[in-house]
């Protein structure tokens, strides 16, 4: 299997997994915590994603190896 994009990614595929269930958890989170807690974890959960679509995109230059 050839892999052409962050997608194709086991790891991205489980950190996308997980952060669709955390979306859908948080939303039985009491009100009080829907802008504090709730806000907090749903950013957190997406950020893996995107670090790893950034890190995904910086592996052909050579200088982010050094």
């Amino acid at each position: 299997m050839q892999i052409k994009s962050a997608k194709d990614l086991r790891v991205y595929q489980k950190a996308y997994a997980l952060a669709m269930e955390i979306f859908w958890l948080s939303k039985n989170f009491p009100k009080e915590e829907r802008y504090a807690l709730m806000d907090q974890i749903r950013r957190s959960s997406r950020s893996v994603c995107a670090n790893l679509r950034e890190a995904w995109a910086k592996r052909r230059y050579e200088a982010h190896f050094i």
